[in-house]
C-alpha cells in the first residue's frame, strides 16, 4: 500500500502561483511513477503531470504546458506541482497518483490516489 497526502491548494487570483505537494509513504518511493490529475465539478477528472520513476520522464496535459511543473524528490518522497499564470479553468480539486512501473497519462492505471487538494483561481 501506498499512501498519498496532497497539500498546498488555496485561493489565488488569475495570473498567480500555487505549489502543491503529496507526501508519499509505506513503499519504496522511487520505484513508484507519480501523477496529478484534476477534477472540476461536472466534469470527469483529467490528466494533469506525469513524472517518471528516476525523474527523467515527464508529461504535461497541453492545457498546463508551459505552466505547471511537476517534480519529485526521492529522497524525501515527495513530488511536487508548481502552478504559475493560474487561469479560472484551472479550477479543481487536484489529486496525486502513484504506479508501480512506467509512468502514464491515463488514470485507470495509477493504483494509488490521494485524498485531494482544492484549488480556486478568482477571476
Amino acid at each position: 500500500q501506498v499512501q498519498l497526502v496532497e497539500s498546498g491548494g488555496g485561493l489565488v487570483q488569475a495570473g498567480g502561483s500555487l505549489r502543491l505537494s503529496c507526501a508519499a509513504s509505506g513503499r519504496t518511493f522511487s520505484n513508484y511513477a507519480m501523477g496529478w490529475f484534476r477534477q472540476a465539478p461536472g466534469k470527469e477528472r483529467e490528466f494533469v503531470a506525469a513524472i517518471s520513476r528516476s525523474g527523467r520522464g515527464i508529461y504535461y496535459a497541453d492545457s498546463v504546458k508551459g505552466r505547471f511543473t511537476i517534480s519529485r524528490d526521492n529522497a524525501e518522497n515527495r513530488v511536487y506541482l508548481q502552478m504559475h499564470s493560474l487561469k479560472p479553468e484551472d479550477t479543481a480539486v487536484y489529486y496525486c497518483t502513484a504506479r508501480a512501473g512506467t509512468v502514464v497519462t491515463t488514470a485507470r492505471s495509477y493504483d494509488y490516489w490521494g485524498q485531494g487538494t482544492q484549488v480556486t483561481v478568482s477571476s
